[in-house]
Formats: structure tokens, sequence, C-alpha cells
């Protein structure tokens, strides 16, 4: 009895770990096509990312709400970006995820804040928050 239990409970925690890989995976995917689509100013591969509805919030001047696909939506096709970008971790609790990136540009470096869901079993971008960190000159 002990074994069938040590065995159930093995299969339950390989199973479990699988699903929390696949879903990193999935998620690195989706945030991978926000960076690739920026870096690359290929809208169609960007909005991959995004749900439809979702909100990108920042401060500039003043707070700013816009929605994320109209805000790149004006993107034009053009030569790469000189950039470096990387994930800095992802989150995942059920069907809520959260991700931090990294946007590295020659003079300044963007920080993303990215909130996903795992809608109809896709994770998609819903919410977007942004600080730009300028670098310190030499």
């Amino acid at each position: 009895m002990k074994r069938i239990f040590t065995l159930l409970l093995f299969l339950f925690a390989t199973t479990f770990i699988n699903a929390q890989e696949s879903d990193y995976v999935l998620i690195e995917k989706a945030v991978g096509y926000y960076l690739d689509g920026g870096t690359n100013n290929d809208f169609d591969t960007l909005k991959k990312a995004f749900h439809e509805t979702a909100t990108m919030k920042y401060i500039t001047d003043e707070y700013k709400e816009v929605n994320a696909l109209e805000f790149f939506g004006k993107m034009k096709p053009g030569p790469k970006q000189n950039r470096k970008t990387k994930i800095d971790y992802i989150n995942i609790t059920g069907h809520a995820a959260n991700a931090k990136l990294e946007i590295e540009y020659p003079n300044f470096t963007f920080i993303d804040y990215m909130n996903l869901l795992k809608i109809d079993g896709e994770w998609k971008i819903v919410s977007k928050i942004f600080f730009k960190k300028n670098h310190e000159t030499k």
C-alpha cells in the first residue's frame, strides 16, 4: 500500500511540474512575441502577445492609460531596433501569471511588468505597466 501511495504521489507531482513547465514555456512564448515584435518593428508578431482589450498604464508627465494594441498599432515597419531584451522572471499561479521584462537601449532601459491570463488555453498579456530608467552618462 505504501508503494502505491508513493507511486501516486510521484505521478501527481510529475504531472503538476510538467503542467507548470508547460505553462512557463507558453508564457515565454507569449512575451517573446512582444519582445521580438518590438525588436523587429513587426506589429503582426507583437499583437499575438496581447488580448484585444489589454491595457497599458504608465506615467510620463502624468498618469496615462491606453489600449495596448491601439498604442502599438502605430508601429511602423523599419530596421531592427538596437536593443537587448531579457525575461527577469515569470510567476504563475493557476491561470494567472506575471512577468518582469527588461528592454535595454543604449541610453535607457524599459522595465516592463506584464500581467497574463490563460484565456481559452492560451496565455495573453492583459495589462502592462512600465518604467523608463535612464542610463547615467559617463
